[in-house]
């Protein structure tokens, strides 16, 4: 599980504005972009790939940020790829299945990720 405070993402993406092409993929950043306000989901995301690297027992630089992909199921759930050293990582662990939910308001946003 992780929690990301929205306004203090914005302001980090504000002063880092590479950090988006670094942390999302393409078709998260585009998905984010047609939403009113794109750091919520942005934050989602960013909080989902945190909580996916500590089911894997790994933190931040163990793995890049945009080898975790959010993205939605065919019935719109939210739910992951895992690209390069992720998706290694995640086999070497044993990984059959992903289970991902995602909530943001304004203020927050959280994530909890699940392995089987």
């Amino acid at each position: 599980m992780d929690t990301v405070e929205v306004d203090r993402f914005r302001r980090v993406l504000a002063r880092t504005p590479g950090l988006v092409a670094r942390v999302f993929t393409e078709d998260e950043r585009r998905y984010a972009a047609q939403q009113q306000d794109p750091t919520e989901r942005l934050a989602v995301r960013f909080a989902a790939k945190e909580a996916v690297m500590k089911v894997l027992g790994v933190g931040i630089g163990a793995i890049r940020l945009n080898d975790i992909e959010v993205i939605h199921t065919a019935c719109g759930a939210p739910g992951l790829r895992l690209h390069g050293t992720a998706a290694d990582l995640a086999a070497h662990r044993g990984v059959k299945q992903w289970w991902l939910s995602l909530t943001h308001t304004q203020l927050v946003a959280t994530a909890v990720a699940a392995a089987e």
